[in-house]
């Protein structure tokens, strides 16, 4: 291995104590934490969105089909 490795920077001199795998834990489950708010929120949203259109879509062709099956009844008067 090269004295540059990423797994060489990691390891500190001496002994690994409790608290320093508790520190590093902390330091992975936090970043875990900030990229769920940032999925959590972007799935809302595309939800969201996604959920509009298809409301738009059903109303629209909700709307048309009835136009189509429904007649048109003129009553004129004598």
């Amino acid at each position: 291995m090269s004295p540059t490795s990423p797994t060489d920077r990691d390891i500190p001199e001496g002994k690994i104590s409790k608290a320093d795998i508790e520190a590093k834990l902390a330091a992975i489950q936090g970043g875990v934490v900030q990229v769920e708010r940032d999925v959590k929120s972007l799935v809302i949203a595309a939800g969201i969105v996604v959920g509009s259109i298809v409301l738009a879509g059903a109303f629209i062709l909700g709307r048309r089909k009835g136009r189509k099956r429904s007649g048109y009844i003129e009553i004129r008067q004598l």
